[in-house]
């Protein structure tokens, strides 16, 4: 049965969706990057700006609509980068504005939201360009009130609006001089597609089909349009900056960029603005920031140096940079000469951002990436594509669990060739079976059955498997069935990372277990010190 209403849980799934969606389809999105600059981010910038919106969900105060729609477009406003993410975050602020408004928002207002969005977007263009992500959003808004105003329900509406979006991609070739040039559609159209595609899956649980685009032909000789960059006497660099100031500065800022260069947007409100700009005088671009208020966060490209050539001679070797679950595992990772990101207990996993700044910081021309869990494996991704920006090799180990990520860390040899070392750590990451045991901490239906808060769950390969009564020796007694059903295909050695809250004899009685039933195999046991999980466990 397809909702009438939209909920709380909706929009998490959607926001959800969409990161998971753009992470899937960035490579493409940023193939597809020819116009204002062929720089090739669009893709990577709209993923930054959704991971931010999905981000300030956490923040929100509770589940309801317009609670995680403002929490979310605060998130996604505070993350934006570059044209794309920043219009894209305007519009999704008018569809939060609408939304928020309403409990349960049903199709009239979901058309309504849509409306405020193409507005939103052309509001915050100071020249805004038809065949662009605008020109899709407005296409898209009108199916959805046409839909709205023949009575469709909600997910008739929304499914208009995908339809409306797909169609309006692939106009955008005709609908533009530079594409049209190219061969290719809009990016950003094809980014803002993707998110409304999400929508329809959040609601239906329909998976969007794969639509993958040619990419561009002969980028370098397009001869750009009016207001475009990367042509003789054009704007030189990228400008990015969040600024504090009175509102009533913002309409001379404004006219003070505009005069510097071109690609202006300066959104916001309420003494938060979001200010971005092309231009050759970055310096100017900063102080004209600095008279009306605040700047920070600020950002400068140099497009030359972002399409051409990457430099290869700034760093000089290798190494790696592993997400971890807690302090021991940080300890373990350090004393090997890799980089830990610590993932957090109260603001949950890393960002794409945290991980381009750990990448940029080992001061490596060559950076093998362990994301050590699904749900970081995207975001790793991105953070590697912004990297290889800066002149850094960079390869992500699709690691999944942090056990994963310490055997991937065992044959890592800097003094192999790049690849070969990636491979075997590859290879090695794919042989181990990896476990857990933890508590829960809420009522659920679980693979294994209902569970209540305190029982202890057993998890094999990211699947519970078991769930058990709390009591006396209750986790040592899941871990040892953990272990049991891993060795099961074999294996030669068990990996225990005891984590702060593992109740005493534990060890021991994994040990035990497998000095018994598997006496050919070893046991290594590490102070991991992750919160949550009693012990991560992993066979090779």
């Amino acid at each position: 049965m397809f909702p009438d209403a939209m909920d709380g849980g909706i929009v998490r799934r959607w926001l959800l969706a969409a990161r998971d969606a753009l992470g899937d389809a960035r490579a493409e999105i940023d193939a597809l990057n020819v116009f204002p600059v062929p720089d090739g981010d669009t893709g990577t910038n709209m993923y930054l700006t959704v991971e931010g919106c999905v981000r300030g969900v956490a923040d929100a105060v509770d589940d309801s609509v317009p609670a995680l729609l403002g929490a979310a477009s605060r998130g996604g406003f505070l993350a934006a980068r570059g044209n794309s993410g920043v219009i894209f975050s305007q519009m999704f602020r008018g569809v939060a504005r609408v939304l928020s408004q309403h409990e349960a928002p049903g199709p009239v207002e979901f058309a309504d939201a849509m409306q405020a969005a193409a507005a939103a977007g052309y509001q915050a263009v100071h020249r805004p360009v038809e065949g662009t992500m605008l020109t899709v959003m407005e296409v898209a808004a009108q199916a959805a009130r046409v839909a709205a105003d023949e009575g469709g329900s909600l997910v008739r509406v929304a499914y208009a609006v995908v339809s409306a979006a797909n169609e309006a991609v692939e106009r955008t070739q005709e609908q533009h001089p530079v594409l049209r040039a190219a061969g290719v559609v809009d990016a950003g159209g094809r980014g803002l597609a993707v998110v409304l595609g999400a929508m329809d899956t959040a609601m239906t649980g329909r998976r969007q089909p794969p639509r993958r685009h040619t990419e561009p032909v002969g980028v370098t000789g397009v001869a750009a349009a009016p207001g475009a960059d990367l042509v003789e006497d054009g704007p030189a660099y990228e400008v990015m900056y969040l600024l504090e100031a009175d509102d009533a500065v913002v309409p001379r800022l404004t006219e003070q960029l505009d005069a510097l260069g071109d690609s202006l947007l300066v959104v916001g409100g309420e003494g938060l603005w979001n200010v971005h700009v092309h231009a050759d005088d970055v310096g100017a671009a900063i102080e004209r920031g600095v008279e009306a208020g605040r700047p920070y966060r600020i950002r400068v490209t140099h497009f030359a140096d972002q399409v051409g050539a990457r430099p290869t001679a700034r760093r000089e070797h290798r190494t790696v940079v592993a997400v971890v679950a807690g302090p021991g595992l940080a300890a373990v990772v350090r004393e090997v000469g890799a980089t830990p990101v610590l993932i957090d207990p109260d603001r949950g996993l890393p960002a794409t951002e945290e991980l381009i700044e750990a990448v940029l910081g080992t001061g490596c021309s060559e950076v093998v990436l362990l994301p050590n869990h699904r749900d970081v494996l995207r975001s790793a991704q991105a953070a590697a594509s912004e990297a290889g920006e800066h002149g850094i090799r960079v390869a992500v180990v699709p690691t999944r669990a942090q056990v994963q990520g310490l055997a991937a860390l065992a044959v890592h040899d800097p003094s192999l060739p790049f690849d070969p070392d990636v491979v075997a750590m590859t290879s090695a990451a794919g042989h181990v079976r990896h476990g857990a045991v933890t508590v829960a901490a809420r009522e659920a239906m679980t693979s294994a059955g209902r569970c209540v808060p305190g029982d202890v769950l057993g998890i094999v390969e990211g699947d519970f498997v078991l769930v058990r009564s709390p009591g006396d020796h209750a986790i040592a007694a899941a871990a040892v069935e953990v272990v049991e059903r891993l060795l099961s295909l074999g294996g030669e050695l068990v990996t225990a990372v005891v984590g702060e809250d593992t109740e005493p004899g534990l060890v021991e009685s994994v040990r035990a277990a497998v000095q018994a039933d598997h006496p050919a195999v070893d046991l290594v046991v590490l102070d991991g010190g992750q919160p949550r999980y009693p012990v991560l466990l992993g066979v090779e």
